[in-house]
């Protein structure tokens, strides 16, 4: 596009412009988009935050990106030593939302395992879980009671998975859900490139009088094969402050209760 041969574009037509662009590069730097439309700088930090604001683009330094889709997810070793402070930050906001006497889910992931300790402070509680390390971590607080799933075991992930899983959840009366995400944005809500993984999430929402997704702001924008949820279907949605402004615009937007934290909280 040579924007020197080409009359000039209004704001919409500019920024789907921008998108298909972006579909087709799948990163595009603030400099580069300058110089496609012969804009301002300004001007196209207002259209980023804009498509950012409706779950279309994702920013990135110095640029933006398009959604990403995850093939795989990380392993349980790649994700124990990753951003630990924000973990630990969504675990204690998410804990606020434990009493004593509650039935829990935590669902498999890092940033559940941080709640833990946080959990065993509380007297006559309930734990129910499919992550095997949740189970073996909370062995030695035996005034809890602990609940496993079984099912399929997914070895990289060290958790239960499937229609198994799924089963004994519609067993149980929950009081609160904690579901993990490894992909997560607007349009799509929480996805999972393991379709495995579905049904214990959608049993354990319908099983809970409350849900609250605790997911990491470095996987919104990307997303699986498979659909959970949307992210109005969550009473809240805890993230840490990375996320961007206009992301976290759009998000309450559309209705969701989202609350971001920092370490510093």
């Amino acid at each position: 596009m040579d924007a020197s041969e080409n009359p000039p574009l209004i704001p919409d037509q500019r920024r789907e412009q921008l998108v298909k662009h972006l579909r087709r590069e799948g990163v595009l730097s603030v400099q580069q988009i300058t110089q496609l439309f012969g804009i301002s700088h300004m001007t196209v930090r207002r259209d980023l935050a804009e498509l950012e604001r409706q779950g279309l683009v994702f920013s990135v330094p110095g640029g933006a990106r398009i959604a990403s889709q995850v093939h795989a997810e990380p392993t349980f070793q790649t994700k124990s030593v990753t951003e630990q402070p924000e973990k630990q930050a969504m675990a204690r906001e998410a804990a606020r939302h434990v009493h004593d006497g509650m039935t829990v889910y935590l669902d498999a992931g890092t940033t559940m395992l941080t709640m833990i300790p946080l959990l065993v402070e509380h007297a006559e509680l309930t734990v129910v879980t499919n992550d095997f390390t949740a189970v073996e971590r909370l062995l030695p607080a035996t005034h809890l009671d602990v609940i496993h799933l079984g099912g399929l075991v997914e070895p990289a992930n060290r958790s239960s998975v499937g229609r198994l899983a799924a089963a004994t959840l519609r067993q149980l009366a929950l009081d609160v859900a904690f579901i993990s995400a490894s992909s997560w944005d607007l349009l799509r809500g929480v996805t999972t490139p393991s379709e495995r993984k579905v049904e214990v999430k959608h049993a354990a929402m319908a099983a809970a009088s409350r849900s609250l997704l605790v997911a990491g702001s470095s996987k919104y924008g990307t997303f699986g094969r498979y659909k959970v949820a949307s992210l109005h279907a969550f009473d809240e949605v805890i993230t840490d402050a990375a996320l961007a402004g206009a992301a976290a615009e759009g998000i309450r937007a559309e209705g969701a209760d989202l609350r971001l934290v920092s370490p510093e909280d």
